[in-house]
């Protein structure tokens, strides 16, 4: 097929020629004015026809169509600049200093909140109402394409499972549950934006077979001292708070940037489960009502440090540090009756107490130097630590009608019983990446890296029996996984004509996986692969304001180390969490045609997966008499999914926001008592209304939906929100405040059904009704922010590395 595609890929677009005008931006004193603005208007009327950035180095290029045109410059602390369109190189355009005057004129240009990028889409977190005072977990819930599922921990994008999800471009590499603990303790109020990439390239790793989610945060680069602050309080269920402050010093070749971050979370949610099974451990077929509460208090803290220093005009080194400790205490209160039929009833209640408590530190150096004019490389350090620690208690009653327990008091229907868990994960990355200008015409970037993991995770479940601590052996786990990825890749950029530009690269990566019991040494697990990624786009701009763009990714979803590990931790005294040391990396294929207009932008994505991995399924194991909870491999999946992007402007005062994601998917499940085939179609929707009010108010509304879909052979039903927010910007600089509601009508709950698509383990069919606090009252948040300090905007010498820079953020 990868043979083929190239000529098929050729054939698709025929380009007439454009003409094409480029040149460079610098100041009186011939230095760069990196990032500035270049406006194509039209001669007659001034209407914009499109628009771009310079480079680091002050450069632009833009295909101008026919027709009378000129170009308008602007950049921070200087005076505009039109010039006529001209063809070809127009040469050094010098911009003077604007006059500064006593009573500073501030200007805001307000972001989109939806922006179209090569490999997906961009979700500007920092200008939508709704963000502050909210979690990243929240903020990345109401993305495009974006789903989360609060009750298994899941987070899919366009439908698919396996995202990779990266901080400043550093991929996380914890379990899924360990990303949805860290991302719900994540204030929104540090985010710049939220990438969303679908189809990366080879500067990227291959992890992620569904693709990335980049977290930008924000970092100011104007010139001087300058900071801002906010704080929250909101109510729900219980009280909400944040508090954050950003600190900010630019100079001429110095840049330091600081925030911290406190908030607090008093939360509530509750489940139901009606469910209908065959259990032996508890004498045949029961009907089985199950009612949960559980109040959660977390406390986080966040901070982060970054340093950048110009060493010269060709050289730029820095370092950024990081540092997030989160408190969580849950206490959770469950009841449950137990029908066992005909006419025998047992009665289950229990109290658990966890103390959640982790950190999570890392550590950024990197050097970025230009060679030559066109060539630079970059070099990059990495280090990710991570430590969690568990403990919980679990104090039950399991009796029957007549007050007698049932089961023995030797397992895990012990009315007392302990569990704790540990994991550290230290991660340590070497990089280095290379870029050069071959010709006008084509561009060559290469790299290496190297990345080290290793995992410590220790586990267990003790009952108290005749007044001592026992562990239970089938309940006690302690791992250790070394896992070591080398990767190296090289990718070219042709652009044929000003119309027409195809990137074609390829990516190696060799990992080896070694896991095993520390406290017998046994290897468990020893894998090596090695696998080539290639990938190739072709870009064809038809219009001044259209673009059309076909490509193919190949990706890999390997398992983390809890799909792996054999641990086991307690549900109720029927079923247990486990993990599968068989499970094997998923496999996909991407082809992508994306389209766009304007602002408006559509793809369409067809997606192949070769036994991708789904969580949280009902199987067997070594105890025939209970549930295990676990991943497994699929034998397959397919998607054709359809991606719409359109923000609608209908006058200066109303603007909207539409996305859709949706289409037909297929897929086999062979763990299941038969193995069964599924298709259906699949789809989520998000939607915003942005109404600029008279004296300098604001309103947001949006919501989401998500229909029906499976995972695994888990159903999960519709689900959707509403939420809406005001902002007042004060007068003479005195900040702005903010008041959203989260969850109007009271809506947000996820509804999952086992057993509706073929028969499961213990010929279970059960309901399950997870509600967050929302679904007793929505949450009210009021802030307030206020940016403070001076300076024109920092004009950074062109290190020729801008590109570099973004891929050390962004892979």
């Amino acid at each position: 097929m990868q043979r083929l595609l190239l000529p098929f890929l050729l054939m698709a677009f025929l380009p007439p020629a454009r003409a094409q005008v480029s040149g460079k931006l610098t100041d009186a004193e011939g230095r760069p004015l990196p990032h500035a603005g270049v406006l194509l208007l039209q001669a007659r009327d001034s209407a914009l026809v499109k628009s771009a950035l310079t480079n680091d180095s002050g450069v632009f290029q833009l295909s101008v169509p026919a027709g009378e045109h000129f170009l308008r410059f602007t950049y921070t602390g200087f005076r505009p600049r039109d010039l006529p369109a001209g063809r070809g190189d127009m040469g050094v355009i010098v911009l003077q200093p604007a006059a500064r005057d006593l009573n500073e004129v501030v200007v805001r240009a307000e972001k989109p909140l939806f922006q179209q990028s090569a490999g997906g889409l961009v979700v500007n977190v920092a200008g939508s109402v709704l963000s502050r005072g909210n979690s990243a977990l929240q903020v990345l819930e109401r993305s495009p394409g974006v789903t989360i599922d609060q009750r298994n921990a899941g987070i899919s994008l366009n439908g698919k499972d396996g995202v990779a999800v990266m901080l400043n471009g550093k991929v996380q590499r914890m379990s899924t549950a360990q990303l949805i603990s860290l991302l719900g303790s994540m204030s929104a109020d540090n985010i710049e934006k939220i990438e969303l990439i679908a189809t990366p390239g080879a500067g990227f790793d291959a992890e992620g077979s569904a693709g990335f989610i980049n977290i930008v945060l924000k970092k100011d680069k104007r010139a001087g001292t300058r900071g801002a602050m906010s704080a929250t309080a909101g109510h729900g269920w219980g009280e909400k708070g944040t508090i954050s402050l950003q600190l900010a010093h630019n100079r001429k070749k110095l840049g330091i940037n600081g925030a911290y971050t406190y908030s607090r979370d008093n939360t509530y949610s509750f489940m139901f489960i009606r469910s209908t099974q065959y259990m032996p451990i508890l004498g045949g077929d029961l009907e089985v009502h199950f009612r949960d509460t559980a109040h959660r208090i977390t406390n986080n803290h966040e901070a982060s440090l970054e340093l950048e220093l110009q060493l010269n005009q060709k050289t730029t080194t820095g370092a950024a540090f990081t540092f997030q400790h989160s408190g969580n205490s849950l206490r959770t209160n469950t009841h449950a009756t137990y029908n066992a039929l005909p006419d025998s009833v047992l009665l289950f209640n229990g109290f658990t107490h966890q103390r959640n408590r982790w950190t999570n530190a890392g550590a950024t150096f990197y050097l970025a130097k230009k060679l030559r004019e066109g060539e630079t490389v970059n070099l990059q350090a990495d280090y990710l630590y991570f430590y969690n620690n568990n403990p919980s208690t679990v104090t039950n009653t399991f009796l029957t009608p007549l007050g007698e327990p049932a089961g023995g008091n030797d397992s895990l229907f012990s009315p007392h019983q302990q569990g704790d868990a540990r994991t550290t994960i230290r991660v340590g990355v070497l990089k280095a990446d290379y870029t050069r200008q071959l010709t006008r015409k084509l561009k060559l970037e290469a790299g290496i890296k190297g990345t080290s993991t290793h995992v410590s995770s220790a586990s267990g479940i003790r009952s108290l029996v005749n007044g001592d601590w026992v562990y239970r052996s089938e309940a006690k786990n302690d791992v250790g996984m070394q896992e070591g990825v080398g990767a190296a890749y090289a990718s070219l950029q042709a652009q044929f004509d000003s119309a027409t530009r195809l990137d074609a690269g390829m990516r190696y990566e060799y990992a080896f996986t070694a896991v095993e019991n520390e406290r017998t040494k046994d290897r468990v697990i020893d894998r090596r692969r090695g696998v080539l990624f290639p990938n190739i786009a072709l870009t064809r701009r038809l219009s001044s304001v259209a673009e059309l763009q076909l490509s193919y990714t190949k990706r890999i979803g390997r398992p983390t180390y809890n799909d792996l590990a054999s641990f086991v931790f307690y549900s109720d005294p029927t079923a247990v969490y486990t993990g599968n040391s068989l499970l094997q990396p998923a496999i996909t294929h991407n082809i992508k045609l994306n389209y766009q207009y304007r602002s408006y932008a559509f793809s369409l994505l067809y997606s192949r997966d070769e036994q991708p991995i789904a969580r949280w399924q009902l199987t067997k194991g070594p105890a025939e008499n209970l549930l295990y909870i676990s991943p497994q491999n699929m034998a397959w999946q397919q998607y054709l999914t359809f991606q719409a992007v359109a923000p609608v402007k209908i006058n200066t005062w109303w603007s909207m926001n539409y996305g859709f994601t949706g289409g037909l998917r297929c897929f086999k499940v062979l763990h299941t008592m038969q193995p069964v085939e599924k298709s259906y179609f699949g789809y989520s929707v998000t939607a915003s209304q942005l109404f600029a009010l008279p004296k300098n108010w604001s309103l947001e509304i949006s919501g989401w939906y998500t229909g029906q879909s499976y995972y695994g052979s888990v159903r999960s039903n519709p689900a959707g929100t509403l939420n809406a927010g005001v902002k007042k910007e004060l007068s003479n600089n005195r900040g702005m405040l903010q008041f959203s509601v989260a969850d109007i009508f009271r809506t947000l709950h996820f509804q999952n059904r086992y057993g509706t698509l073929t028969e499961e383990v213990f010929n279970i069919r059960s309901h399950v009704d997870f509600n967050t606090e929302t679904r007793r009252i929505p949450v009210f948040r009021l802030s307030y922010s206020r940016s403070f300090g001076s300076g024109a905007a920092r004009q950074r010498q062109g290190s020729g590395s801008g590109e570099e820079k973004e891929r050390i953020r962004k892979d």
